[in-house]
Order: C-alpha cells, then structure tokens, then sequence
C-alpha cells in the first residue's frame, strides 16, 4: 500500500471550506493509503507565536479532524516537535541545499515582505519540509499550488542526496485531488474563504456558535436575479452557496438546481443553513468528547512511538552515508 503523507498547520480555526475542500478527501484516503499526519507545529514557530495558544491549538487541531471522521486507527498521527530527526535530517539536507534555490521561492518572498525582521527559520523552511518527508519513505503528498515549489525542492534534494551518496531517499510524487471543491468566501465570493480573512462575516469556522454561523449563511453576498443555477462568472455567491450544499447533501449541481427551481433565496439558503448546522453540531458534540478525554495523548503517544523507531533507522542511514561515523 502506497503512503501518503500530510502535515498539518496547528491552528483550531478549522473552516467549513477546509472541512469540503479538504478533509472530506483525507476521509476517503484513510481507507485507501497508509496515511501518516503531523501537526507541524515547528514550521509554525517561522513566525511569532503565543507559547499558550501554540501548545492549545495543536491540542484543538488533532480534536477537530478526529471529530471530523480522521480514524486514529487508520491514521499515524502524531506532532512534528517530539521527533528530535526532523531537525536532525533538516540541517543534514541544508548542507546539501544551494542558497539560489531557497532565495526564490515565493513563500519566503511574500512572507518575509510582511515581516520587517524575518528569521532565517522562514528561509530555510522548505527544508526542514524536505526533511518531514524524507524521513518516512512517503510516496504521495497532497498539495495546493502554494507549497508545489517546495515538493520541488524536496524530490530535487531526494535525487542528489541519492546520486551523491546512493539510494537513500525515495522520491516523492504530489498528490493533487480532483474531487476537492473550492469553498469561497461568504461576503466576496469571488476569494477563497479564508481563516486570515479580514471580514469574519465571510468565514465559517466548525467550531462557531451555531447561530453565527446561521446568520452568515443567510447573510451571504448573492444577486438579484433570484434563480438558482450554478454560474461562477455571473452569480458567484450563489454558486459558492450551491457547492456547499451540493457537498454537504452528496447531490450533483445539477440535482441541487433541480430541487431548488423556482424557489427564491431565502428558501435555499435557510436549506444551506441547515445543512451547515448538521455538520456543525456533530463535528462540536463529538470535538468536545475528545478536547476533554485523554484519548489524544494515546494517540500521540503511539505516533511519536512509531514515528521515531522509523525516523531514527532512516537518519542512521543518512549519517552514516555523511560520514558521520565512530
């Protein structure tokens, strides 16, 4: 069975567009691949972090995506900072990474325009990127078009490493799905919904008062044409509204505009809004079982088990390769 692996940013602000666009297809890969997850809360101190919320929210991120149909025993999930060899392997792979390669990617550009004192954490984060996938022998990684330069990089660092040194490290292919959909964001259809948007009327989050998120719904940016058919280019907020009903109800667009002909935007959108609510108040019943059981430190501690008897045995590998032998 292939192995496909995924690493997780650790913030709990998990939207409804995350929940369609993407965990939805981590549920369906749980039963197809052996599936490794990690909450990379490393890559998440490249820029200032609250040490309280940090530690609270990869806490609150492993919790959603259990609540959310992730199965602990379908999944090695386990928290990037406990495997001392993902540091181990990133500064090994860094002394084989060329400065012209890391200067131009467009993350490092774009974040550190943001930053007026950036660390050299946030320019040499696609290695320890490298380094998080090396380790494990992982097939497939699933990624959007953000992070394809840093795949890059790390199949570019496979290869050397392996011509350089021998077969070491496999070389791993993206993982890019074609079911996934795109959910947009609630006031201006025409973004993403994002958790870094300014306007949070624009944005549901699965842990969000139920009646908020309600409101949202019915208050989302549409048109005055009051027909329901799905028409990115023309009517954006609608069909934003269409795909997370079509993805919540498993109907077709097509099923979806068929139900709702004739019928004006209030009525689809109280039916939007109920929908968001099913999956709202499940995902929060079972999210509260977890956040206050002791079932995630088992989780995480058999992760952090397994995960290092690998890791070690491939960094052995890797350093004996190096010469870094007594």
């Amino acid at each position: 069975m292939k192995r496909i692996l995924t690493g997780l940013q650790p913030t709990g602000n998990i939207t409804l567009g995350n929940y369609i666009g993407a965990i939805r297809q981590m549920k369906e890969l749980q039963d197809k691949y052996d599936s490794y997850m990690f909450v990379a809360d490393m890559h998440a101190i490249t820029i200032p972090q609250d040490k309280d919320a940090l530690s609270k929210n990869t806490r609150s991120l492993i919790a959603i995506y259990l609540a959310c149909g992730i199965d602990p025993d379908k999944n090695t999930i386990y928290i990037q900072s406990e495997n001392p060899y993902h540091a181990n392997l990133s500064w090994i792979l860094e002394c084989n990474t060329y400065f012209g390669e890391l200067s131009r990617m467009t993350q490092f550009k774009d974040k550190s325009s943001k930053h007026a004192n950036f660390t050299t954490g946030l320019f040499t984060y696609p290695v320890l990127m490298a380094a998080d996938i090396l380790l494990y022998d992982a097939d497939l990684i699933p990624v959007g078009i953000d992070q394809k330069q840093h795949l890059e990089i790390t199949r570019d660092l496979a290869i050397r490493f392996n011509k350089k040194y021998g077969d070491t490290f496999k070389v791993p292919e993206p993982f890019i799905s074609t079911t996934g959909t795109k959910i947009m964001d609630l006031v201006n259809p025409t973004i993403k919904m994002s958790k870094s948007s300014d306007n949070p009327k624009g944005i549901i989050y699965l842990l969000d008062d139920i009646k908020s998120a309600r409101k949202k719904i019915m208050g989302a940016t549409t048109d005055s044409e009051m027909i329901i058919k799905y028409d990115v280019e023309n009517k954006p907020g609608i069909s934003n509204l269409i795909n997370i009903y079509s993805a919540l109800t498993n109907k077709s667009i097509s099923e979806v505009e068929d139900e709702f002909k004739g019928k004006n935007y209030g009525e689809f959108k109280k039916c939007v809004a109920d929908e968001v609510e099913k999956l709202l108040t499940n995902v929060q019943e079972k999210y509260k079982e977890y956040i206050e059981s002791d079932i995630i430190d088992v989780i995480l501690d058999k992760g952090m088990e397994k995960t290092i008897k690998e890791a070690e045995k491939k960094y052995k590998e890797v350093k004996e390769k190096v010469g870094f032998k007594r």
